[in-house]
């Protein structure tokens, strides 16, 4: 039986890390099947929209990008308190955003609600192994730390980058399934401006491009 449009749920997720880690590279693939050399620097934070289907749901994903400089971290930490699911990402390159992650654990404790759904992310594992500086197995090891799923993942091949976000999405409709009670209030939830958002349904068909 197909899904209605008005049976299209809310689900707000939020990427977060260090500047230069990739989240705005993952989002962009993930929402646009596209990838480009070029580093691409968030402003504060952006967002882009897509619609999956989950247990013969359709969930509307409203994904936000955050800005990772220390500049623009006292806006990405108001929108901790209204996010549903949040998406933890550090480059396997550079230990730095691997050792900051604590950090950016210590935020959501802070600003977030107690139970919201996260998922820790290393990216860039496309990279040649001589410049890894940052083990699976460590990953692996923080995420068994606070409890969390963990992947690998490369914005450049599109390695793990659905599963990531279908993943965390399927973990906040389990949730909230499971308790209604833990939803934010509708108030809470930042509206996206009219015609900035991008809707892809997840049965589109997949487009390469790469940009070199």
């Amino acid at each position: 039986m197909a899904c209605t449009k008005e049976s299209e749920q809310l689900v707000k997720l939020l990427l977060i890390g260090d500047s230069g880690v990739g989240k705005s590279c993952l989002l962009l693939r993930y929402s646009d099947n596209l990838f480009s050399t070029s580093f691409i620097d968030t402003y504060g934070i952006d967002f882009k929209v897509k619609v999956v289907e989950l247990n013969r749901k359709r969930y509307k994903l409203q994904i936000w990008d955050t800005a990772g400089q220390e500049r623009f971290r006292t806006i990405t930490l108001a929108y901790f308190r209204s996010a549903m699911g949040i998406v933890l990402v550090y480059d396997v390159t550079q230990e730095s955003s691997f050792n900051n992650i604590r950090y950016w654990m210590k935020k959501i404790e802070e600003n977030a609600s107690g139970n919201i759904n996260r998922i820790l992310v290393g990216n860039k594992a496309d990279m040649d192994e001589s410049k890894r500086a940052v083990s699976f197995d460590q990953g692996q090891a923080l995420a068994n730390e606070y409890g969390i799923k963990f992947y690998e993942t490369s914005a450049k091949t599109d390695l793990n980058v659905e599963n990531v976000f279908l993943s965390i999405a399927h973990d906040v409709q389990s949730r909230l399934a499971a308790n209604p009670s833990t939803k934010p209030k509708a108030s809470n939830i930042v509206k996206p401006r009219r015609g900035t958002a991008i809707n892809v349904p997840i049965e589109d068909d997949r487009v390469s491009k790469c940009c070199s």
